[in-house]
């Protein structure tokens, strides 16, 4: 309903329904970026969404740990256990050496909670946080603020990055420096000097597009279900600024409704992939090639 008069006050001021998702997809940034790609923008409505659902999630994990007890459970205890001795076991499966997975279980469970919790902002009114701040500003028109972290490119590549770290550290880590160097060189084709530069060349591809895929896989996703909820609330503000079309309310009410169930599938399964890819990308910097 939020999305429905919002929708219909931005018609009524003059917005077109293009300017008015335009306006919702655009970051609060501390300036325009100036090309195509330029790392001296930050999108600080992404960055304090992020930080402030990574600081919830480790509060509610914190939560369980301190409250868990060696009797009967809670519901709040049972479903953290659950999850931990899920991803535990998915941990174990893939990567076996027991010194590492003191770090990369909880690794991979922090993953999943933390995007989980910044994918759910999607299940938020799209107006909702964007009325609130605009309200705060006096100037709803150009106040920007983007709720969802994981519809932003920067964000879901800033995640993948830091993946790719770790599987280097372990690679270095597990095979010493030498050794992860001459399987640069010498895999996937075999030790034949001829075979260094195209072996080389090969791992770069792989670690660059394991990279992206892992980054742009939850962006897409997440960035579509944020298009989408901003399509179903135009229609229900088309309803409401002409009071006519009565298809459109039970379009808006049934479109958002069924969205928004389907939705949360994608939420948790985008969660999911992206700890089992962490998951077995770590366990393959464990082994040798």
């Amino acid at each position: 309903m939020a999305a429905e008069n919002m929708a219909a006050e931005a018609a009524e001021h003059g917005q077109t329904a293009g300017e008015y998702i335009v306006h919702h997809l655009t970051f609060w940034q501390n300036h325009p970026p100036k090309n195509v790609v330029d790392f001296s923008v930050f999108n600080w409505d992404s960055i304090f969404w992020a930080l402030f659902l990574g600081v919830l999630t480790c509060f509610i994990l914190w939560q369980a740990a301190r409250k868990a007890s060696s009797g009967v459970p809670g519901r709040f205890q049972a479903a953290v256990e659950v999850l931990v001795e899920m991803v535990d076991a998915q941990a174990r499966g893939i990567v076996h050496n027991a010194t590492s997975r003191k770090f990369v279980a909880p690794l991979a469970l922090t993953v999943f909670v933390w995007i989980i919790m910044m994918n759910t902002m999607d299940l938020l009114p799209v107006d909702l946080i964007p009325a609130i701040w605009g309200a705060l500003h006096h100037d709803p028109h150009h106040a920007y603020m983007r709720s969802v972290p994981t519809a932003d490119l920067s964000i879901t590549m800033g995640l993948s990055v830091s993946v790719l770290l770790i599987c280097i550290f372990y690679n270095i880590k597990i095979k010493g420096l030498g050794g992860w160097v001459h399987e640069l060189f010498n895999a996937p084709f075999g030790s034949h000097p001829a075979l260094w530069i195209p072996n080389f060349l090969m791992q770069v591809i792989e670690f660059i597009a394991k990279t992206v895929s892992h980054g742009m896989r939850l962006f897409g996703n997440m960035y579509a279900g944020e298009l989408i909820f901003l399509l179903i609330a135009m229609m229900g503000g088309a309803f409401s600024m002409t009071g006519t079309g009565i298809g459109l309310a039970i379009g808006h009410i049934i479109a958002g409704s069924a969205w928004a169930i389907f939705h949360i599938l994608i939420i948790v399964l985008q969660a999911f992939v992206f700890m089992m890819l962490t998951l077995v990308y770590v366990g393959q910097a464990h082994d040798s090639h």
